[in-house]
């Protein structure tokens, strides 16, 4: 099978990304690390380990708390697990078809069955865990490799099945290995020796060897080696960089080697922060913001508890953790441009610690917010450390007691009925009259109404009215992009009406020379014009430019000329949003040097879409929030509503419904887009909607599109 044309797309895909912004010199783990003798701390003793022996079963009951029980009947229902051998075919799957799947998904069962049974004995101490874990660790150290089928492409053969003669580290083959690196710290006097040696021999040769091995730096991408002017520098680096360090720290005898290895990886994630944009948006979305600040800040966890030197307090990085509080709409709903789910919740005790290790408020009250159960107007406990994150798992376990004390405190704070003196809002707010809703809306009282990334050219934008809209600017060679520069998205009391798509299940196609022939990718299917017939294009140089934001009038404008290809004739096209507290206008200004054929302005929505002359029709037994022409006020209409006028088209969503308005110059129509993608499925159901708006093909070269959306 030829993969050489594959090969190359991927890698210029995954190292020849630029940024809008210059690569910046910060190298701010360097500049604490510097002056530190690594060598004299003998990290190789494995004492900096932050978690007590097993056999401190106290100290281990005390983490646990109330979890322990459940993290055992979980466990529990792996007794009967079967080690999964991964077959050959498996991993040629992903050639013959691109489906990936087909190899993950045992491999993560293995991954996550040893995970279970490992937490379990810590949980409960008897020893009835410690032979399933031995099976899980020699089960693992036979592996020919732990690589992703995926991204085996990076050796030399450029296939997707292990062929032995290079090792490449990957997102999988690291967090691997830290497991087993973890778990054999953990249990190291449980555990026979053989498997123990089976392991680390394992870990040396697939991680550690290949780490420090100059000649593998070309195949291990990641870690940035002499990065090109401009050349992205993702959340693999710091993914891979923070489950590497936790295997030199458990794995690593020599302590002139493991300083060596801790110093090149604060090198190799410096250069991770020296490319993250100024303002702290992380460009792959809020899906990928644990694995990108997520696991930045996992790295620099590690980094303090094993040197006990921090940066945790550094600005950039607490910017970047605030990210993902700014880009929660509500609903679960969150901002997913680019190749992220539009519904998405983060990982909630990694927020808490994560804004307690920083110093922000607002990511410890989102985290609170996040546990809010609204039936029984109480706040939850956090769920016991599940997943194939040991790591994680262990963190959320120190951090449990702080969240469940908040927690007791807000409700306390809920079962008030007019409050009590002394009482307290996590934030240190009095509060006088409390009820569960406003209890949780003060956790979200410090989120701006409007947060502007200058850099990554991303607006958020919240009205008094549950408005939310997000535009961006940007170019058409981000981190998992789309071609979607000067796009937005726009949700009302957190139900989407005009939609990013997100992103199909990953396939060989998703990261290959035909990604843009995926229907998602395309700026045609984005909130977004086709200036005479034509899309944007992918490249560093189509981008938006005088991008602008007014964070007090809440407006965004952005040229997207540059986004096109010269046979858009296109002199200047501006994109322009202002959001009032009821309506949120949209304007195309357009000069073309020529008019060819018709422009089309493509709006993307959730929910039936009514033209003009059609009855809209909430249907038998629903209802459909409107606001009154009178009051203003919210009012609950059943049925039928008015027959949809010319010059307008009617969305409703749910109980939400909005008219668009639009020139008449333009003739509107309706397109649907089946999703038998279940990733997108399971957010949007079945079908979007696409609304189209043609411009005659003889319309005039230079002039304007307004449109109004307006709550009904």
């Amino acid at each position: 099978m030829k993969t050489s044309t594959c090969i190359s797309f991927i890698a210029a895909f995954l190292l020849n990304f630029y940024s809008a912004a210059a690569y910046e010199e910060r190298n701010i783990i360097m500049s604490e690390l510097d002056g530190t003798d690594l060598v004299s701390l003998h990290m190789t003793d494995g004492n900096w380990f932050p978690y007590p022996e097993c056999a401190d079963r106290e100290a281990w009951a005390e983490l646990f708390g109330n979890s322990a029980e459940k993290v055992v009947r979980e466990a529990e229902k792996y007794e009967d697990y079967a080690w999964t051998v991964i077959p050959a075919s498996a991993y040629l799957e992903y050639e013959r078809s691109g489906d990936r799947q087909v190899m993950e998904k045992p491999y993560e069962m293995n991954r996550r069955a040893l995970n279970m049974f490992a937490l379990a004995e810590l949980a409960e101490g008897k020893g009835r865990f410690l032979d399933r874990i031995s099976d899980g660790l020699w089960a693992g150290a036979q592996m020919p490799s732990w690589v992703l089928s995926a991204h085996l492409p990076r050796q030399a053969s450029g296939r997707s099945i292990p062929e032995g003669r290079q090792e490449v580290i990957d997102l999988g083959s690291a967090g691997y290995a830290a497991s087993m690196s973890i778990i054999c710290h953990l249990f190291e006097n449980y555990i026979d020796q053989a498997v123990l040696s089976a392991v680390k021999t394992a870990v040396r040769e697939k991680i550690l060897k290949p780490y420090l091995d100059p000649s593998c730096r070309d195949a291990n991408w990641w870690m940035a080696e002499n990065p090109k002017p401009g050349q992205i520098i993702n959340n693999w680096n710091p993914w891979c960089n923070s489950n590497v360090l936790l295997c030199f720290l458990l794995m690593e005898d020599d302590n002139d080697v493991l300083a060596d290895a801790v110093r090149l990886s604060a090198v190799s994630v410096d250069r991770f922060l020296n490319y993250v944009k100024g303002d702290g948006a992380c460009e792959e979305g809020p899906a990928y913001w644990g694995h990108a600040a997520g696991k930045l800040y996992d790295y620099l966890r590690i980094l303090c508890d094993a040197s006990g030197v921090t940066c945790l307090d550094n600005s950039l990085v607490r910017r970047m953790g605030e990210y993902i509080s700014r880009s929660y709409i509500g609903n679960g709903m969150v901002v997913n441009f680019a190749d992220a789910s539009a519904v998405f919740t983060p990982d909630i005790p990694l927020v808490y610690r994560y804004g307690y290790d920083c110093g922000s408020r607002e990511m410890m009250d989102f985290a609170l917010y996040l546990l809010y159960n609204p039936v029984s107007g109480t706040f939850k406990y956090p769920q016991p450390p599940l997943g194939n994150d040991i790591w994680r798992s262990l963190e959320t376990l120190r951090h449990m007691g702080k969240m469940c004390h908040e927690i007791d405190s807000l409700n306390v704070l809920c079962n008030s009925v007019s409050g009590r003196s002394g009482l307290y809002l996590s934030a240190g707010r009095p509060d006088a009259a409390v009820v569960p809703a406003s209890v949780r809306a003060s956790l979200r009282a410090d989120v701006p109404q409007c947060t502007w990334y200058p850099e990554t050219e991303f607006a958020y934008m919240r009205n008094g009215n549950g408005w939310f809209l997000a535009a961006k600017g940007g170019f058409n060679n981000e981190s998992h992009n789309h071609n979607d520069a000067g796009t937005f998205i726009l949700c009302i009391d957190g139900v989407p009406v005009f939609v990013d798509a997100g992103v199909g299940t990953y396939t060989k196609k998703t990261f290959s020379h035909e990604r843009y022939d995926i229907w998602s990718m395309q700026s045609g299917w984005h909130n977004l014009p086709m200036i005479n017939g034509t899309s944007q294009i992918f490249g560093q140089e189509f981008k938006a430019s005088d991008v602008k934001c007014s964070t007090s009038r809440l407006s965004f404008s952005a040229e997207l000329s540059g986004a096109y290809s010269d046979a858009a004739s296109c002199r200047s096209w501006v994109r322009s949003y202002d959001m009032g507290e009821k309506d949120l206008k949209i304007s195309d200004r357009f000069v073309l040097s020529g008019r060819i054929v018709a422009d089309t302005v493509n709006f993307l929505v959730q929910g039936k879409v009514y033209l003009p002359g059609e009855d809209i029709v909430a249907g038998a037994g629903t209802s459909v929030k409107t606001v009154s022409a009178a009051s203003g006020a919210h009012v609950t209409r059943h049925g039928s509503l008015p027959e949809v006028p010319d010059g307008q088209v009617v969305i409703v969503n749910g109980d939400i419904a909005v008219s668009l308005s639009y020139p008449l110059s333009l003739l509107p129509s309706v397109k649907e887009m089946s999703l038998t993608d279940p990733r997108m499925s399971n957010v949007w159901g079945p079908v979007l909607r696409r609304i189209s708006f043609a411009s005659a093909s003889d319309a005039p070269a230079k002039g304007h599109y307004d449109f109004v959306v307006r709550q009904i």
